[in-house]
């Protein structure tokens, strides 16, 4: 496998399940991404996703790079 397509899908990988934790977390605390509604639940909920998916990528990056160093 090309290390540019392995990077590219552990990134993805790290993304999504970041997203997911995030909304999932952000769910029980209250807030709520999916909701029709455009206000502050909703933007707390978008908000707290987007930062779970960004954690996402740098937690995967972190693995990828401390599997190299093994």
């Amino acid at each position: 496998m090309s290390p540019l397509l392995a990077e590219g899908l552990t990134d993805a990988v790290g993304f999504v399940a970041g997203v997911l934790v995030a909304w999932g977390i952000s769910t029980l605390v209250g807030f709520d991404p999916l909701s029709p509604d455009w206000d502050g639940k909703a933007l707390g909920g978008i908000v707290m996703s987007g930062i779970g998916g960004g954690a996402g990528v740098q937690v995967a990056r972190w693995l990828r790079r401390r599997s190299k160093k093994d």
